[in-house]
């Protein structure tokens, strides 16, 4: 490590015994790492092509990493390897009211490039749950969902441009900044999911929005998660495009609730949060339709809230529910998506599998577009329950598959659904893959194991 302490700023190059197990994995459970030989916190792009190209010289791995709150072990440590920690990489450059975007930083945290924006009337959409603490590069590079994006899209749709260190050392810029623009290959989409496999994302170009209505609040209470999957599908089918559609079941609640003792534990099953920000006379309109669709689909009990902090609450709660369960023992989050017409059957499907397996199953939901995170508790040291869980995660992620859904809706494939991927794409089309690869990063340097289990990505 000497000769690269020395190619960098003092400081740059980290590699106490106890920092390097801080950043040997993310937040997925029981997904396989190994301990880095250092771990570098760039402050610029420059510093990170520095890293890259080293590495390249010396056949030695690079992990690049955010805030390490990813659930599918992308950012997991290989032995050996540099971990490129982009967190303190966090200015935000420009926001430009006019043209409607933002240049920022990989290590931006999602919430305070909302917030700056918000200060300029400006509105960034995307909002995964974990918008408090994931990074803006982190979010690009597994093209994060969230809240809101039933309506509004996820990551993906918001990146105009990217700066990229490539696998070879190349510093390059990608994309643009006008409203349109199709000169060449759309390499910007190319690298958004791409999980650090592809380049070392530096720096990031966003889609803005003006800031949106309030929104209108509509919650109803459902006997099971399929009755609530039936509403679901009872506001696709009228036509109806909320803002947020999302669902909560009791073990959710009842875990934020003895957390943060917010007083929110249902007398329902389960709870679906749905949310309207249409303007005047039609946001009124979409959100009694919403709740006549809550009320048909067998709703126990049903309102549109007139109390904006209580609605927010719920909402808070939403976001809560994966740390919140994650306090009473290991957690396995599922992240599969299905049409929205299949949302009900994939959750009875669920409840089957939990059954089949013994294996305790939570559910959340941004089931407005079918994107459903089951997550499969145990008790921490159960060996055997670890491996009922692990035989229940992969029966869902087959049946997702046979209703036509995705192993992967935002969290991306990482190392937990390296099977699934193989399970969804014909050879020929990961052979694609593989090509592709094979031009960005020839050295196979870049997140090596991750996302491919075949040929040379294999760990």
């Amino acid at each position: 490590m000497d000769e690269l302490v020395g190619l960098l700023p003092p400081g740059r190059v980290l590699v106490d015994p106890d920092v390097l197990a801080s950043y040997r994995h993310d937040e997925a459970e029981w997904a396989p790492y190994g301990t880095p030989a250092a771990v570098v916190r760039p402050r610029t792009a420059e510093e990170v092509q520095v890293v890259v190209r080293y590495c390249a010289r010396h056949g030695v791995p690079v992990v690049p990493r955010g805030a390490g709150t990813g659930l599918s072990g992308g950012a997991n440590a290989v032995a050996g390897c540099v971990v490129v920690a982009l967190d303190g990489m966090r200015a935000i450059k420009e926001i430009d009211p006019l043209e409607k975007l933002a240049v920022v930083e990989p290590g931006v945290v999602n919430d305070d490039l909302r917030a700056a924006c918000a200060e300029q009337g400006l509105w960034y959409p995307p909002d995964p749950a974990s918008s408090p603490w994931s990074t803006i590069g982190g979010n690009v590079a597994t093209n994060a969902g969230g809240v809101c994006c039933v309506k509004y899209g996820v990551t993906g749709d918001y990146v105009l441009g990217l700066q990229v260190v490539t696998g070879t050392g190349e510093l390059v810029r990608l994309g643009r900044r006008t409203a349109k623009g199709v000169a060449g290959y759309d390499l910007t989409s190319l690298l958004v999911g791409s999980e650090g496999t592809l380049g070392v994302i530096t720096e990031v170009t966003v889609r803005l929005r003006p800031r949106r209505e309030p929104e209108r609040t509509v919650a109803g209470y459902f006997p099971s998660v399929v009755a609530a999957g039936r509403a679901v599908e009872a506001v696709a089918a009228a036509g109806l495009t909320p803002s947020a559609l999302e669902l909560v079941d009791r073990q959710c609640l009842e875990a934020v609730d003895a957390w943060k003792n917010m007083g929110l534990s249902a007398d329902a099953d389960t709870v679906l949060l749905g949310r309207t920000d249409a303007p005047g006379a039609a946001g009124e309109a979409e959100a009694d339709a919403m709740l006549a669709c809550f009320t048909a689909a067998g709703a126990t009990w049903s309102v549109r809230s007139s109390d904006q902090e209580e609605a927010d609450a719920l909402f808070a709660a939403r976001r809560l529910a994966y740390p919140a369960l994650e306090r009473l023992g290991p957690v396995l989050t599922e992240d599969i998506c299905v049409p929205v017409g299949r949302v009900a059957e994939m959750l009875g499907r669920v409840q089957d599998i939990g059954v089949r397996h013994d294996t305790r199953i939570a559910n959340i939901a941004h089931a407005g577009d079918g994107n459903l995170h089951p997550m499969l508790l145990t008790a921490e040291g159960d060996e055997a329950a670890r491996l009922r869980a692990q035989a229940a995660f992969d029966d869902i992620v087959r049946e997702a598959l046979e209703l036509g859904g995705t192993v992967t809706g935002e969290h991306g494939v990482g190392l937990l659904k390296r099977d699934g991927l193989r399970a969804e794409l014909d050879p020929a089309v990961l052979d694609l893959h593989r090509a592709v690869r094979d031009a960005l990063d020839p050295h196979r340097i870049l997140n090596p194991g991750k996302v491919f289990t075949t040929g040379k990505e294999s760990t």
